[in-house]
């Protein structure tokens, strides 16, 4: 398999270079273990930074995508809360934003060999980790990029860009189910015991989760959104769910690049919609 696009980002550092940024992660683990902690649902601690919780392996990330990251105006990204439709909208995004390159039935779309979340990668997860500060404007444009972050933590140029904002909102329920479910997982692979329900469910009231709390994050989007429509876009899973095909064309004409009725009358919309399925995204990655 070839490797991951945004891996070019990670271009070779001087020896001091190299030092530098080591530097500036260290004072960031120095900033953490000032702050307030929490037990975690798959780490030991969480820790509270500017009102939310983060693990220990996203946080660093976070304040360095703070202090580092330079939006474009014509940058997308798609914010959402743990398990509410990342992998999905991530092959949804990539797919409406590259359909001139790749028709949706083409073998070698690249969403047959990439997991989208490769195609769209987060800033904390997978671009600003390890002790690197990745070079960005290697990527082409639209720069498609993804965050857990809430809106009032995002980097002020992101505000100051007038880059698109996409968050995506799901049912409190059916989110808190499936992080449980996932991250109960991830303490098995760690052969940890599975955390109970009722746990878990007093931790997410409380907000005490990775990236938590739940309302806060999705508050701060919505809010977003009505102050500055142009730039947030606010999308519910289930509304994508029920109706398909009428969220797809509001979510392409807000990146600016909406259907035409040539397109609508060829079934590109209903060949993405298929591209970007449950069933055709977990044959791929079996």
């Amino acid at each position: 398999m070839a490797d991951a696009p945004y891996l070019k980002c990670f271009v070779p550092k001087t020896e001091e270079q190299e030092k530098e940024e080591e530097s500036i992660y260290k004072r960031y683990e120095e900033i953490m273990s000032t702050l307030p902690r929490e037990k975690g649902w798959w780490t030991e601690q969480i820790y509270r930074y500017q009102g939310f919780w983060y693990a220990s392996v996203h946080l660093p990330g976070v304040m360095a995508v703070q202090n580092h990251f330079q939006a474009h105006f014509s940058d997308i990204l798609l914010a959402t809360g743990p398990k509410c439709g990342t992998t999905w909208f991530s092959a949804l995004v990539f797919a409406v934003v590259n359909r001139n390159l790749y028709t949706s039935s083409a073998n070698q779309h690249p969403l047959h060999t990439f997991n989208p979340l490769v195609l769209v990668p987060s800033f904390e997860q997978r671009l600003y980790r390890n002790n690197k500060i990745p070079d960005l404007d290697i990527l082409p444009s639209p720069r498609l990029l993804a965050t857990h972050m809430p809106y009032s933590s995002l980097p002020q140029s992101v505000f100051h860009s007038g880059c698109r904002v996409i968050y995506i909102c799901r049912n409190t329920q059916d989110a808190f189910i499936s992080l449980w479910h996932f991250l109960n997982k991830v303490r098995a692979f760690g052969s940890k015991e599975p955390l109970p329900l009722e746990e878990a469910f007093e931790m997410f009231c409380k907000g005490a989760y990775t990236f938590g709390p739940f309302w806060d994050h999705a508050l701060e989007y919505w809010r977003a959104s009505l102050d500055r429509p142009q730039s947030v876009l606010f999308l519910m899973y289930e509304d994508m769910k029920a109706e398909p095909a009428v969220h797809l064309q509001r979510l392409a004409k807000f990146m600016g690049c909406p259907f035409s009725s040539e397109e609508e009358k060829e079934g590109v919309m209903e060949g993405i919609i298929r591209l970007c399925s449950f069933e055709s995204l977990s044959s791929w990655y079996k």
